[in-house]
């Protein structure tokens, strides 16, 4: 019988059996978005912040399965010790926002604003969402990582060493954490890649405090003012809370906002017989709406990651029986290097 043909029930029970043959060698870690027999094989669940900790963490393991996006895979390819081995079910699962930063644009960016402004007085931050190269160059000129957990925190240590920051990829998350932190509209600025100083005019770009990148997230900016009205009109007794990544109307029509272990735990600490509607990748919602059946769990709108929804039971499977072979995670020793320090400095945030 071809693997590809097994049913779910039997790629489970072999993975659970190769998982008890490999013992402490294996760790599987399973992001919230992953469907939920994956997440049920994972040995860590959580958001890019929490499995990376876990990964930087874990000094008996040699393999890590990475259950996620690329850019996941790839930060716990630079958190593992030299003996540690890091694969992707899916080589192919990348991430649409991560792609749209890249290390010559932003460069570019960095090294306009600079002229502009003068040297040492922009602090890059990057978003997890995005390629080892753009974490490394943060840990080359002073700036560092950040996730949607520890958002805040990682600007506020930024504004401590520079009164301006460049934060990439994803504009919403940036706008969300800025206006949370005391910001005004017209303290941050949106650059767009494609032209010159971003698209800015220079005497606003030197009054600016937070400038972002043009990029976002198709999973969160799906979700709409309508979509909140349709559903309090529908459920008014509804608490409705939404990733920072949705746009910044959406987040201040909202009754809280929050990385996806914020979600996770809003739903846990509401009352039951709750009505809750949330805005984010759907298997974390389903899988929520099963976890607490005594609560009303509900979609803000139905919004799939494509590329989270490329890890499934198959090819999980193909990864444990070719350990150390296939879809391997590498990153350039430079380059990890560099990562490594923005990473570090994320991670002391904890």
């Amino acid at each position: 019988m071809k693997e590809a043909r097994l049913s779910d029930e039997e790629l489970i029970e072999k993975i659970r059996a190769r998982k008890e043959e490999l013992g402490s060698r294996l760790l599987i870690l399973s992001h919230h978005y992953q469907r939920k027999e994956i997440v049920a094989l994972g040995d860590f669940i959580g958001d890019s912040f929490e499995l990376s900790r876990k990964a930087a963490q874990d000094r008996e393991c040699r393999y890590i399965v990475f259950c996620g996006v690329h850019f996941m895979a790839q930060s716990a390819a630079i958190l593992a010790n030299p003996q540690q081995v890091v694969q992707i079910p899916d080589e192919e699962a990348g991430c649409r926002m991560a792609d749209m930063a890249d290390i010559y644009t932003v460069g570019s960016a960095y090294r306009q604003l600079e002229a502009l402004l003068g040297s040492g007085e922009v602090i890059p931050v990057a978003y997890m969402n995005s390629e080892a190269d753009l974490k490394a160059f943060c840990g080359e000129n002073s700036g560092i990582v950040c996730t949607s957990s520890n958002a805040d925190k990682a600007l506020k240590w930024a504004f401590e060493r520079a009164q301006k920051v460049l934060f990439f990829p994803d504009r919403h998350l940036g706008h969300n954490t800025g206006f949370g932190l005391g910001l005004s509209a017209e303290q941050m600025l949106v650059w767009s890649p494609d032209k010159p100083l971003g698209g800015n005019d220079p005497d606003a770009l030197k009054r600016a405090r937070l400038i972002l990148w043009d990029g976002f997230c198709h999973v969160h900016t799906r979700f709409t003012c309508d979509h909140i009205k349709q559903r309090r009109a529908r459920f008014p007794e509804a608490k409705i809370i939404v990733h920072p990544e949705c746009p910044r109307e959406v987040v201040a029509m909202a009754d809280a906002f929050g990385s996806t272990s914020r979600i996770e735990k809003y739903v846990k600490e509401a009352p039951s017989g709750s009505t809750i509607i949330i805005g984010t990748e759907i298997n974390l919602i389903e899988r929520l709406a099963l976890a607490y059946p005594d609560k009303k769990v509900l979609d803000l709108d139905r919004s799939l990651c494509p590329n989270m929804f490329k890890i499934n039971l198959a090819n999980l499977f193909e990864t444990l029986e070719h350990l150390g072979e296939m879809n391997v995670v590498r990153v350039d020793e430079a380059i990890k290097a560099g990562a490594r320090v923005a990473l570090d400095r994320m991670l002391s945030l904890a």
